[in-house]
């Protein structure tokens, strides 16, 4: 049997259409054929779901990771969006990083990493 591949993840969410069009405008994602955000690979399906909360109860659960080329860049865009930071990119040795909040409450993280973490790799 081949190895599984990890190609997506569900979002629910008591307002889909808000939460798809925050993550269009602040990551730039393409539609698919099915309405799903493609983000560089990566299928981000967003559903209406009634067995969810307006806003999540643990945002920490889970974390949505992208990592960038130049995060103070990708951080500018974001910050004309007016997202709520919960911390401001910062290093942290082996790269920048930087958590933001969406529309729903979920945690999602931008990653620069260091060009001497992929040498070592």
């Amino acid at each position: 049997m081949a190895r599984p591949v990890l190609n997506s993840m569900l979002l629910g969410s008591t307002d889909p259409d808000r939460l798809k069009a925050w993550y269009l405008d602040g990551f730039h994602a393409e539609v698919d054929g099915y309405g799903n955000l493609n983000l560089g690979g990566f299928g981000l399906v967003i559903e209406k779901r009634d067995d969810v909360a307006d806003r999540t109860a643990e945002p920490g659960r889970f974390v949505i990771n992208f990592a960038v080329e130049d995060i103070e860049a990708t951080a500018t865009h974001l910050r004309t969006l007016n997202v709520e930071w919960l911390v401001e990119p910062e290093d942290r040795g082996v790269g920048w990083f930087a958590t933001l909040i969406d529309p729903d409450g979920n945690y999602v993280q931008l990653i620069q990493m260091k060009p001497e973490y992929y040498a070592k790799l």
